[in-house]
Formats: structure tokens, C-alpha cells, sequence
């Protein structure tokens, strides 16, 4: 039997020979009646996933009206909390951001964030929509479980509050029950808590701003089968209460559903979405979410190595009371899809992704970049004549390499090919002094611009296990090629204005080379190729910084008057 999965058709062989011309003619009809329906559906009627192929780990989706509002984590990353927004699931838009730092209430020391924290910050966040108000819930694994809210999602949002206080919180997700009541889902992070695994519930008060309840077991995933639960999502529908979530690990994990009509249980489980067939590795984390007209989808992380937790689309069906997600179900439990349908959401939209390329043009940062730590003072401007100004930072005294460095202002890798290129105006007033375009994560790699008594060099630096305190070794240097300096005279003073393109281009192995140019036309190559790698729970990040040698000398500055990106996706070129 073969079934066409676009449409679910199930057309049965025949044995022709036994047929008569009757027979014939009205199988031929019956045939031309299917594949007319067939060829009704153009090639822009499905989607290919992944529909994000960037690292938005642990996403939650909600609807509102005609609209979806996604965020995901965001770690030690500032700003934090990304909010994206879609109109039919698949093509997605920053639209901004809940968390303009991390100082918050509960954080001790109140600087805590000021420093890259990797790895640690806003975990695994939820957002919901409830009586006019936007509200994202997350847990910190150090400080507890926070909430920020707002009436405009595209506006201000309010200074986040700490609702549960202690280590090892994580993975909050809220249900507002038809009641009035609140209630709230949470997980348990074993590096800090010393128990993981489990999910517990508890009462909140009528606006969802303070626990009224004790915390109750609801399920214990050390059961031999579904280690490392996590990152549940609350639901309630048709008299059941629905937690989804993750089980099995990031990489080779499983999505879990449990339900119960009562709030704390018990609690039936089963597995509706695994890796069986496919090549999608661990299928899970993420939010399900419906349609106007009644459809249900399932928005999940796949992790990607280099890349992060690239994002895929699955459709549900409901049977028996469970979201099966995905397609051939087997006992309750689907695999992912790669092509299918588009949701039905009554017209077609164009194509977007996230923000990657910028003109600097605004007077405001690009809603696509994140610094290592919260922003300082003078780290950097936006101006509204073309282009950002960033200045020179001075190395801390315990310097190692860059992992501990903050004011590193990176995007996230946004296709499995693509290469980026960056037009620098830098102004290098002290010996050492450098600007450099680099792809960091646990090993990093840049190339930089620096001066040595007044003459100009381009070199390559490489560090490995740079969480591990390893210093960066300096792989190529050489003097640029055609480099154009500008001088000028600020009063008696003069000041060398030198122009440059750094470009690094990255295949679809994560493999990176680096160039550089001095008129955005021809660029030369310099140093090794360069294997990218994953941050602490984050994907690798493109972007640029500039650092001053020595404490205590006038800063100097790089202007940033073009990031451009191009990307190689499904073999078509996207910019």
C-alpha cells in the first residue's frame, strides 16, 4: 500500500490484467480525480523544516488572535527573553526583547551579570496571555523563578519580579485554570537542587504573582524510562489538565505527555513524539499551540551541535485525549516530519527569518544582537547616521582569553551555510590596541586589526577550551594589503581613521575561514580553518569587539557601518 503523506491518499495496488475496459476507464477516473487533487496543492503550499535554523532553545508559542508571540532562552545573553512573532508558524520576526539586563531583585552580588555567566540565567521561559497582559515565566537555576509582564509586547515591559526564591527552580510554566485559579509547573536542575528529574506543582495567587501553595509531586521521571524530565508546558483542555515535556536528554530526548483531570494527579504518561525513522535527533522541548480554526501544531528545539537548538514545526493530532505530534504514529507516539502542509491560516504570508545582516541605520542596537553580560557605560552608541560606534574596553587584570570578556557583541549562526562580512572604520590610538571580527563559543576563533609602533597588522587567533582558562595563540599576522588610512587632526593630535572588511565564511559543517579586505572587493585569506563549538548551552555567535591593550589609555574606537549576511539555505542564496 502507498500512501502519499500530503494528503494522506492510499492508493491500492491493482492487478490490470484482470480488469475489463469498464474498469480501466473508471479507474483512470477515479486516479485523475486524486492527482488533480494533488497537483491543487503548489510547492508553496508546504514547509520545509527546520522553519528557524537558529539556536531558540527551549521556544514557547503562544496565539493571540491572528498572531503568534514566541521566546525562548537566553542564558547569561543581553538583552534577554527574544520575543518573535509570526503570523502562520513558519516565518518568524524579533519583534523585541523582555529583559533589558540582568540586574534584577534576588541576584546577589547585585553585578552578578555583569561578568559572563555561561550557561547560567534565563532558563527555559514560558509565556502566556491572560486578561489583557503578556507574561513570560522563567527560572534562574541560582536565584529562583521570576515573571516580567506587559500590556504591549512590542512596548516596555516591567522590571521582572521574583516569585519562588532557591536554587535549582527551573522550567516554570503557568496554567490560569477556568476557575480563576493559578497554578504553576516547575522543574528541578541537578547541579544545583542535587535531585532532578521530577516536576512539581504549586498554587499561585489570583494574578500569578506570589505562591499560596505548597509544591506537590506530580511525576518522577526516575523511573528507568524517562530520565531527565524537564521543561514542561501546561495545558488544559476538554477537562484535562496536559503537561508536555521533555525527557531523555537534549541530544537523543523524547517528548512526554502526561495527563489527569485532577491538578496534582495522578498523572497518565506517554511518549508522542520520538526520533524513529527520521534524522531529527532529539525531538523535543517546545509548545503546542493552535489555530484559528482549530488545528494544533507543536514548536520544538532539535539540537544541532555548533549550531544550537535549531527549531522544527510538527503537526498534532488529537486521539483519545493525546496530542500525538508528527506523523506515523505508533502507540500514541509520531516521528518528526521534514516537508508537510502549512498551517491553515487563511492566506498566505511572505517569507522572513530572524535579523541577521544590519546597516546600522537606526539610532537604536539591532534587535538580532546580544552582548556576553550586562552592558556598561560607553561599550557602545548607535547613531542615526549610519553606523555604530563601539569603544575599547580594558582587559581585566586576571585576563586569560576572551571567554570572560562581556563586551563581545555577537549574533547567533542563522543558516547551516553562510558567510558574514563586516565594514570597520577603526581608530586604534595606543600600541595593542584591537578590533576583530570573531565566531565564539567553548573554542573561539577571530581575526583583528592592531597597531605596532604606527605600522598596521591583520592576524589570526585561535583558543580551545577557552572555559578552561587556555590562552589564545596567535596562528597568522601579517601586514594588510592595500590598507586605506585616513588621517586627520583632532586639534594637534593625529588621528588614523583605517578602513577594513572582515568576512568569515562558515559551510555546512560549522567549518569557518577567515578573510579580510581593504575595498569590500578583493579579500585575502589569513590563517587556518577553524572548526566552530557550541558555547555552555548556547550555539556558536558571529560578531565583533575591540579591546584596549593597557588600562588607563584613551579608548579607541571601531564604527561598524555595515554587518552583512548572506545565507545558503535549501541551495538558494538568502540575504
Amino acid at each position: 500500500m502507498m500512501i502519499n503523506m500530503k494528503k494522506n491518499i492510499v492508493l491500492k495496488p491493482v492487478k490490470f490484467q484482470k480488469l475489463n475496459r469498464f474498469k480501466i476507464v473508471a479507474l483512470l477516473i477515479i486516479l485523475n480525480s486524486q492527482f488533480s487533487i494533488l497537483n491543487s496543492y503548489s510547492q508553496d503550499d508546504f514547509y520545509t523544516n527546520p522553519v528557524v535554523y537558529a539556536d531558540y532553545s527551549d521556544p514557547d508559542v503562544i496565539r493571540v488572535g491572528d498572531d503568534y508571540f514566541m521566546t525562548a532562552s537566553s542564558f547569561n545573553c543581553v538583552p534577554g527573553l527574544p520575543i518573535l512573532h509570526s503570523k502562520d508558524l513558519i516565518h518568524w520576526k524579533i519583534i523585541n526583547h523582555a529583559l533589558k539586563n540582568l540586574r534584577m531583585e534576588g541576584v546577589s552580588p547585585a553585578d552578578f551579570f555583569d561578568r559572563p555567566q555561561h550557561g547560567k540565567g534565563v532558563w527555559a521561559p514560558a509565556i502566556r496571555y491572560h486578561k489583557g497582559e503578556y507574561l513570560i515565566y522563567w527560572g534562574d537555576p541560582d536565584f529562583g523563578i521570576y515573571r516580567v509582564k506587559t500590556k504591549d509586547i512590542y512596548g516596555e515591559w516591567e522590571a521582572p519580579t521574583l516569585i519562588l526564591h532557591g536554587k535549582g527552580r527551573i522550567d516554570p510554566c503557568p496554567l490560569f485554570d477556568d476557575d480563576g485559579r493559578v497554578y504553576l509547573v516547575h522543574a528541578w536542575a541537578g547541579s544545583r537542587a542535587r535531585l532532578n528529574s521530577i516536576l512539581t506543582v504549586c498554587e499561585l495567587n489570583a494574578d500569578g504573582s506570589e505562591v499560596v501553595g505548597e509544591e506537590t509531586l506530580v511525576f518522577d521521571g526516575n523511573d528507568g524510562i524517562n530520565h531527565t524530565v524537564e521543561g514542561g508546558k501546561f495545558y488544559k483542555k476538554d477537562g484535562y489538565y496536559y503537561i508536555l515535556a521533555p525527557a531523555g536528554g537534549v541530544e537523543q530526548g523524547w517528548q512526554i505527555a502526561l495527563r489527569s483531570k485532577n491538578i496534582y494527579g495522578p498523572y497518565e504518561v506517554k511518549t508522542v513524539l520520538a526520533q524513529g525513522s527520521s534524522a531529527v535527533n532529539g525531538p523535543h522541548q517546545g509548545a503546542l499551540v493552535d489555530t484559528p480554526n482549530g488545528d494544533w501544531w507543536f514548536m520544538h528545539f532539535q539540537d544541532k551541535g555548533a549550531y544550537g537548538r535549531i527549531l522544527h514545526l510538527q503537526p498534532v493530532k488529537w486521539k483519545d485525549g493525546w496530542s500525538v505530534i508528527g506523523v506515523n504514529e505508533q502507540n500514541y507516539c509520531g516521528e518528526p516530519v521534514i516537508n508537510y502542509q502549512k498551517p491553515n491560516v487563511g492566506k498566505a504570508f511572505p517569507a522572513e527569518t530572524p535579523q541577521t545582516g544590519d546597516e546600522f541605520d537606526v539610532p537604536r542596537l539591532g534587535l538580532q544582537w546580544q552582548w556576553h553580560g550586562n552592558p556598561q557605560q560607553a561599550w557602545a552608541f548607535p547613531t542615526a547616521d549610519g553606523y555604530l560606534r563601539l569603544y575599547g574596553q580594558y582587559y581585566p587584570s586576571e585576563y586569560s582569553n576572551l571567554w570572560d570578556i562581556p563586551n563581545l557583541l555577537l549574533q547567533k549562526f542563522s543558516a547551516p551555510a553562510f558567510t558574514a562580512t563586516a565594514k570597520l572604520s577603526a581608530v586604534l590610538l595606543n600600541d595593542s590596541d584591537k578590533v576583530g571580527c570573531i565566531v565564539m563559543g567553548r573554542d573561539y576563533a577571530y581575526i583583528s586589526l592592531s597597531k605596532q609602533d604606527g605600522k598596521y597588522f591583520v592576524e589570526q587567533f585561535v583558543c580551545h577550551d577557552a572555559e578552561q582558562k587556555t590562552p589564545e595563540q596567535k596562528i597568522a599576522a601579517t601586514p594588510p594589503e592595500h590598507l586605506q588610512i585616513d588621517q586627520r587632526l583632532n586639534y594637534q593630535t593625529p588621528i588614523d581613521r583605517a578602513l577594513i572588511w572582515f568576512r568569515v565564511s562558515v559551510n555546512d559543517d560549522a567549518v569557518c575561514r577567515f578573510s579580510y579586505s581593504a575595498d569590500g572587493t578583493t579579500f585575502y585569506p589569513l590563517g587556518d580553518v577553524f572548526q566552530a563549538r557550541a558555547g555552555k548551552w548556547i550555539g556558536a555567535k558571529v560578531g565583533f569587539f575591540i579591546m584596549n591593550h593597557k588600562s588607563d589609555t584613551s579608548r579607541s574606537w571601531v564604527d561598524a557601518d555595515r554587518f552583512s549576511v548572506e545565507k545558503l539555505m535549501n541551495g538558494v542564496i538568502q540575504r
